[in-house]
């Protein structure tokens, strides 16, 4: 099958991106390199083109009520202009996508899905709430940008008609960018302050330009998705294929201040409110090498020999210069301070369960 493109694409190419195929899309993996891409996102502001990523409009008389069935989080407490960090559950628990949610009003909220659910998530939220509210695929209207790191208020402030001091952490407005109509939210998946905007593809690459000349004096370069990986993994951010999927639920994810038990019936609420009970098998730890080695994506995690789990993330963190990861194990390992084997190339390198957040940002966004 044929890979989609963003409206960037020849941009990227232009600015010599190695491309690759990301969720049906074909996307900028790096530019100058990872380790460098990394730093100028904490250090200074990187832009990243996330297109690919799916909105969905749910809206009508009973959105609230549709939304408040079909996530995990207690949407009735959002203010107008809030955005709020949810999940999309099956009955069963299991993790359909993790989402943020975009409240315009109680009548009108817009949900931003993972590139590689987002057929599936616009599939699952039609089939359960399209029976008393509208629900809409509006991924083809926009085109997404992200800006991270400690300098992104000063560069996008250059083309943004709103005062952006003035939006405060997981909140957004609609304003102007370059006399562009767009959604405006302090948002991000870096640890970083930053803002994603949402704009008509047709204005993509001027913006995209601009803000990248605009930002030439703060060190504002162009970031691509292997940044992106190294970032959250660094904050314990999960991704969806990961660290969460359909045989993982929130509570085994670590992610219990996102599921609102409190709240009605839910999609999968019977499920979590049980494990939260009784406990569960399996838990997302973190872990830092203690021995060299990368640990990689389905690693067999050991304990005395004995397989307890595996890694679900791994990498070299660029920002504390160690190997860390993430993975599942059996509970009764995951106290903090064990130490864990983790079969990497045909040998068991030692390891240490830590907290799952292994890089501390200082964001100057208000909170």
């Amino acid at each position: 099958m044929e890979l989609k493109k963003t409206p960037l694409n020849q941009i990227h190419k232009d600015l010599g991106a190695r491309l690759v195929p990301f969720a049906g899309w074909e996307m900028p993996v790096q530019y100058t390199g990872v380790i460098d891409e990394h730093t100028t996102v904490r250090t200074k502001a990187g832009l990243f083109d996330v297109s690919h990523m799916g909105e969905i409009f749910v809206a009508g008389e009973k959105a609230l009520d549709a939304v408040q069935m079909l996530t995990t989080n207690d949407a009735s407490k959002m203010a107008d202009g809030q955005v709020q960090y949810t999940l999309l559950c099956y009955p069963d628990g299991g993790v359909v996508d993790d989402v943020t949610l975009y409240k315009f009003n109680e009548q009108r909220f817009l949900f931003c899905v993972n590139a590689s659910n987002a057929q599936k998530d616009f599939d699952w939220i039609k089939a359960n709430a399209g029976g008393i509210a509208n629900v809409k695929d509006a991924s083809e209207a926009y085109a997404q940008f992200a800006i991270q790191g400690p300098f992104s208020q000063n560069v996008l402030q250059k083309v943004c008609s709103i005062d952006l001091s003035s939006i405060n952490y997981y909140h957004f407005k609609v304003g102007l960018i370059d006399k562009t109509g767009a959604i405006i939210s302090r948002t991000g998946y870096t640890g970083e302050d930053g803002f994603e905007i949402y704009i008509s593809p047709e204005y993509a690459v001027n913006i995209w330009n601009k803000i990248l000349d605009h930002g030439g004096s703060y060190g504002i370069k162009p970031i691509g998705l292997g940044a992106r990986d190294t970032l959250r993994l660094e904050m314990g951010y999960p991704l969806y294929g990961n660290e969460l999927s359909k045989d993982t639920t929130p509570i085994e994810a670590g992610l219990e201040k996102f599921v609102a038990l409190q709240k009605n019936d839910f999609i999968g609420k019977k499920v979590l409110e049980s494990q939260v009970k009784t406990g569960i098998k399996k838990k997302l730890i973190g872990f830092e090498m203690i021995e060299p080695g990368i640990a990689r994506s389905h690693n067999k995690i050991n304990n005395h020999g004995r397989q307890i789990g595996e890694v679900t993330s791994g990498t070299m963190s660029p920002s504390i210069g160690m190997p860390i990861g993430m993975g599942y194990v059996e509970t009764q390992f995951a106290a903090m301070g064990t130490e864990i084997g983790i079969e990497i190339r045909n040998r068991v390198a030692k390891a240490r369960i830590v907290k799952k957040r292994f890089y501390s940002s200082k964001p100057v966004c208000k909170k």
